[in-house]
C-alpha cells in the first residue's frame, strides 16, 4: 500500500490560548493524498523546531555544505517577546513556507518526519483540552528529551494588547507619546502605575490610567478592599491635590486597604482614608526602606484617571469605583466590629469561671461515698449531673413565646400577693 503523504497545507489563521499560559496557535488545513482534509493547530516555536530538524536531516538541500544547493525554504527564528501583532504579520511568511515545503522533491516533501509533523494529534481533535497539564517547575531530563515526551520546553513571551483612551504627551525621555485608539503591547506592569509599553517601533513608560483592555472595561484589580489593612511606611511625602487624596509626611505608618492598578492605592490613617501614590510607599519592616527613598529621585506619580480629559472608552460599562465615603464608612464599621470582637473575647474569658453552665463537682447532686470504701474507690468520681440553669439564663435563651408566658405568670403572682 502506498504511503499517504501531504499534498497541500493552507494557513487559515491563528487563535489565542490561555492554558498552560498565554500563547498563540496557527490553524493549518492539511490535505492528504487520500483526499482527506484535517485541521491541526501548531505554535510557531513548534514549526521552527521542525524546520531545524528538517535541515539537519537534509544538510545538502539546506545549504549547510554549499549555499548554492539550498532548496529548503528559510524560516525566521521565533521572537523571545511575542504579541498578537507579530503573530498576525507572520502569517504570510508562514503560508509561503508551507507552500514551498510541500513542493520540494518527494524525498523531502514525503519523508516520514514531515508526514509525522502534519498528522493529527489528540489535542487537534479536542482543542479546548490542549495543554491541560501544567508545566513542571523542575527541569526536564535528557532522557525525556530523547524519548520525545516534551513537545515544547520554552516559548516566546506573549504580550497583552491594550487600547489608549486619550492622547498622552510624554514629560521625559523615558516615556512615549500616545494618541487615542493606539494599540500598545505591555512589556511590564509596575505596581506604581507606570507600565512599559511598545507601540509600533516606540518603547517607553506609559500611565496605566490611559490604557484599557480590548475585551473588557478594566483588568481585574483587588476584587474587594481589604479593610484589615496591610502596614506600609511612606518613603516620600505627598500633599493631596484632589479631594479624595490624603496628605502624608515622610516616615508615617499607614494601612493599605485597596491596591489599584493605576498606582493610586487607598490607604487608612486612623479613621481617615484617601488615595496615595503607591510609589511613595514601602512595606513596613523592610530593611531596604532607605534604598527605596533614594530610588525616588526624579520620579513622579502617574496621572489619575479622574484628571484625564476627553477620555473615550470602547466599553459601555466601566468598572464600579468606590467613593471615599464608602471606604471610610466600611473601614469604620470593620474597626468597630473588630474592637467589639476583641472586647467580647476578653469578657468571655473573664466570665468563664462565673458561667452557670460550668461543670460543678462535689455538689449536692453527687452521692457521698460510703466509709467502708477504699481510698481508690473514693477517688473515682460519679458521673456529673449538669446543674439546673438559673432563671435568668432560661429567660435569655428561651423563645419569645415562652418569655411572654413567664412574664404574664410573674405579673399575676405579684397581683395576687
Amino acid at each position: 500500500m502506498e504511503q499517504i503523504y501531504v499534498r497541500h497545507v493552507e494557513l487559515l489563521g491563528f487563535e489565542k490560548r490561555e492554558v498552560p499560559s498565554q500563547h498563540y496557535v496557527y490553524l493549518l488545513m492539511v490535505k492528504w493524498s487520500d483526499l482527506s482534509e484535517k485541521l491541526i493547530y501548531r505554535t510557531y516555536p513548534e514549526i521552527h523546531t521542525f524546520h531545524k530538524s528538517l535541515k539537519e536531516m537534509f544538510p545538502i538541500e539546506s545549504g549547510q555544505i554549499e549555499k548554492r544547493d539550498r532548496i529548503i525554504p528559510s524560516l525566521p527564528a521565533p521572537r523571545w517577546v511575542d504579541s498578537q501583532k507579530s503573530t498576525e504579520t507572520r502569517q504570510s511568511t508562514l503560508a509561503d513556507y508551507c507552500h514551498s515545503l510541500i513542493n520540494l522533491p518527494p524525498h523531502i516533501s514525503r519523508c516520514k518526519h514531515l508526514t509525522a509533523f502534519f498528522k493529527v494529534r489528540p489535542e487537534d481533535e479536542n482543542p479546548g483540552a490542549t495543554n491541560t497539564l501544567k508545566k513542571n517547575k523542575t527541569s526536564v531530563g535528557s532522557k525525556e528529551l530523547a524519548q520525545g515526551n516534551v513537545a515544547e520546553i520554552s516559548g516566546p513571551i506573549i504580550l497583552d494588547t491594550y487600547r489608549v483612551i486619550a492622547d498622552f504627551t510624554k514629560t521625559s525621555k523615558h516615556e512615549i507619546n500616545l494618541h487615542t485608539d493606539d494599540l500598545v503591547e505591555i512589556v511590564e506592569k509596575n505596581q506604581n502605575g507606570w507600565w512599559f509599553c511598545q507601540c509600533e517601533s516606540k518603547r517607553g513608560w506609559v500611565p496605566a490610567s490611559y490604557l484599557e483592555p480590548l475585551d473588557k472595561p478594566e483588568e481585574p484589580e483587588d476584587a474587594e478592599p481589604d479593610y484589615e489593612g496591610e502596614l506600609y511606611v511612606t518613603a516620600n511625602a505627598y500633599k493631596a491635590e484632589q479631594e479624595d487624596e490624603i496628605s502624608l509626611e515622610l516616615g508615617e505608618t499607614i494601612e493599605v486597604i485597596h491596591k489599584l492598578l493605576d498606582g493610586w492605592w487607598v490607604v487608612r490613617k486612623g479613621e481617615e482614608t484617601g488615595h496615595f501614590p503607591s510609589m511613595y510607599l514601602q512595606k513596613a519592616g523592610k530593611k531596604e526602606r532607605e534604598a527605596g527613598r533614594t530610588n525616588l529621585q526624579g520620579q513622579k506619580p502617574p496621572p489619575r484617571r479622574s484628571t484625564i480629559r476627553n477620555a473615550k472608552s470602547i466599553h459601555n460599562r466601566s468598572r464600579r469605583r468606590l467613593s471615599q465615603d464608602v471606604y471610610r464608612r466600611n473601614s469604620r464599621r470593620y474597626l468597630e466590629q473588630k474592637g467589639g470582637r476583641l472586647a467580647q473575647a476578653q469578657r468571655d474569658s473573664k466570665n468563664a469561671a462565673k458561667s452557670p453552665l460550668r461543670e460543678r463537682k462535689n455538689q449536692d447532686n453527687i452521692p457521698e461515698m460510703s466509709g467502708s470504701s477504699s481510698e481508690s474507690e473514693v477517688k473515682r468520681e460519679a458521673p456529673v449531673i449538669p446543674p439546673r440553669p438559673s432563671a435568668e439564663l432560661i429567660l435569655e435563651r428561651c423563645t419569645d413565646n415562652t418569655r411572654k408566658k413567664v412574664s404574664i405568670h410573674k405579673s399575676r403572682s405579684s397581683s395576687d400577693s
